[in-house]
């Protein structure tokens, strides 16, 4: 690649900073997208890839009303303050903008995931039966021509995956999972779902709009004038200029002095990309810009285990269903296992009062015999294999024993007390109600739970008795950190005074979240990054003076 001049330079090619790069390359920009490692997409290419979107395009033709009142309602009532309504307007505005735009001008097209409902559905303002999570149909990767094979391979799905999340067996709103037969097919023509269905999607917008690539190399440093950015210095030295610069490197999960600085609790075990170094923090902070939302994480529970390469698994499945409870190192129960799994990282985040320690770990999810029987362990995770699939016994990696009391013995844990938590479980399931953490009382705790209880609390609640019984470890983990650079509603990082550092802006994991502590719903890491991704671009496309091209484009529309 020439060292030669931009309208635009990406920092990371994640789903926020591909977003930046199509925007603003159908606004006329000259772009470059810069990504640290050897493949495109980074964690979003890993992930689900689902978008959060209060009142979406999509809403009204599956019959759910939404408004801006509602969704403004909904996350101030999880605010505890740290979400500026500014932010939160301009995200929900910018979201409907987004849609709109990719859908009539991109290969990005959307569709609402059945009956998701958002992630604290009986807060004041929430969708309690869905319709503001999307996702996008499945995609031929054949279409990407060369780059087909220039995308981040998930280490948690074996080794594409060809369906939707709407599509998978454990949701409950899915009566049949995917027919095996269409399933073959989209694998004979490599038309994968979830996250690469939307890195694909957005990557083709991308080639077909000039957007040029380079890989394998990172952001060193912002070059500036006189407090304007002008370009960036590579990791191997270049330096290009640019007119505007967007960061989205992704968070810091994997920078041990950034997480011991600034994070509220532990975080051992992410399952992000391992590129997330918090490179695009350290260019901000050099630049003088107000950081925002640097305690907070997307904070998920994590199984490690020799499954993949990643040596961990996404902790969501198992905890939900019924004969499962969850127990910390005195032997006791401490939170409800079911809830949503940033809700669920704050557990581990409890300080005993006395040692100092945290409370809640070393932590264990305890099952038996029958459950392994039903259900499987970590084996049948989103694959939706149902009663089959999966072996007879557990992995040797997971603790096991005849009775409680043994399996207490081995994970260092007093058996009468775990003895005692089981028995408690037991009286509390036959009763239908959790009186210690309200299992099962929320929508979402039943959503993922049992498809036979289908919206019921027998989804979650199930009793735990009859050996043998196992116990794997679970540990702290997040899908990525939410710390970073704040920006201003039109995705421009801000000083310290609060005022825009001239041809900067931030998107994604390496923005400062405007979710403050909460998770709105499914696709709530996404759909703010590229919301926010897609702001930026825009705002950095018409920035250019003298180049016309902005401004033509928006004739066009």
């Amino acid at each position: 690649m020439e060292d030669k001049a931009y309208d635009l330079i990406v920092l990371g090619s994640g789903a926020a900073g591909l977003t930046a790069a199509l925007t603003a390359a159908e606004y006329g920009a000259r772009v470059l997208v810069v990504e640290k490692g050897e493949k495109l997409g980074g964690t979003s290419a890993w992930s689900g890839g689902q978008i959060w979107i209060p009142c979406n395009p999509h809403q009204k033709a599956y019959g759910k009303e939404d408004s801006k009142e509602k969704a403004l309602t909904y996350l101030a009532s999880m605010s505890n303050g740290l979400i500026e309504p500014e932010m939160a307007g301009a995200y929900i505005d910018g979201g409907i903008e987004m849609v709109t735009f990719l859908e009539e001008r991109t290969p990005v097209q959307f569709m609402v995931v059945p009956h998701f409902p958002d992630y604290h559905p009986e807060q004041p303002g929430a969708a309690s039966r869905g319709g503001r999570t999307l996702e996008c149909a499945v995609y031929p990767y054949g279409e990407l021509g060369e780059w087909r094979d220039k995308v981040e391979v998930s280490p948690y799905y074996w080794p594409h995956v060809y369906f939707t999340v709407g599509e998978t067996s454990l949701a409950q709103a899915v009566p049949d999972p995917l027919d095996p037969a269409e399933a073959r097919r989209r694998a004979d023509n490599d038309e994968r779902g979830l996250g690469h269905a939307l890195v694909g999607r957005l990557l083709r917008g991308c080639l077909d709009r000039g957007v040029a690539f380079e890989l394998g190399t990172g952001g060193r440093e912002l070059l500036t004038e006189d407090g304007v950015v002008t370009g960036v210095e590579l990791a191997d030295g270049r330096r290009i200029d640019a007119r505007n610069v967007v960061l989205a490197t992704g968070g810091f999960e994997y920078n041990e002095v950034f997480k011991a600085a600034f994070l509220r609790g532990p975080l051992t075990s992410p399952v992000s990309i391992k590129t997330n170094t918090g490179d695009g923090l350290r260019m901000a902070m050099k630049a003088g810009a107000m950081l925002g939302a640097m305690r907070e994480a997307w904070w998920m529970p994590v199984v490690e285990a020799p499954l993949n390469p990643m040596g961990r698994m996404l902790f969501t499945g198992e905890r939900t269903l019924p004969g499962t409870i969850m127990v910390n190192r005195t032997g006791k129960r401490f939170t409800n296992e079911a809830a949503n799994y940033n809700a669920f990282g704050a557990a581990f985040h409890e300080q005993d009062q006395n040692s100092c320690s945290w409370k809640n770990l070393p932590a264990w999810c305890v099952f038996n015999q029958a459950f392994h029987d039903k259900w499987g362990f970590l084996d049948t995770q989103l694959i939706g294999v149902g009663d089959e699939g999966h072996e007879r016994e557990p992995a040797d990696w997971i603790e096991r024993g005849a009775t409680l009391a043994e399996l207490a013995g081995k994970l260092g844990i007093p058996a009468d007390a775990l003895e005692a938590t089981v028995e408690r479980w037991n009286r509390m399931v036959e009763s239908g109600k959790d009186e210690d953490f309200g299992r099962g009382e929320s929508y979402y705790d039943v959503y993922w739970g049992d498809p036979d209880h289908k919206g019921r609390k027998e989804a979650t609640l199930g009793k735990l008795e009859g050996g043998p019984y196992y116990a794997a470890e679970v540990k702290s983990g997040a899908l990525g950190t939410k710390g970073g650079p704040r920006t201003d509603t039109l995705g421009r990082v801000v000083d310290v005074d609060m005022k825009p550092i001239e041809g900067l802006y931030a998107a994604g994991n390496a923005m400062g979240s405007m979710m403050g502590m909460t998770y709105g719903g499914g696709g709530g890491t996404l759909g703010p990054g590229m919301v926010f991704g897609y702001l930026a671009g825009k705002h950095g496309a018409q920035r250019n003076a003298g180049a016309g091209a902005a401004k033509a484009a928006t004739e066009r529309a």
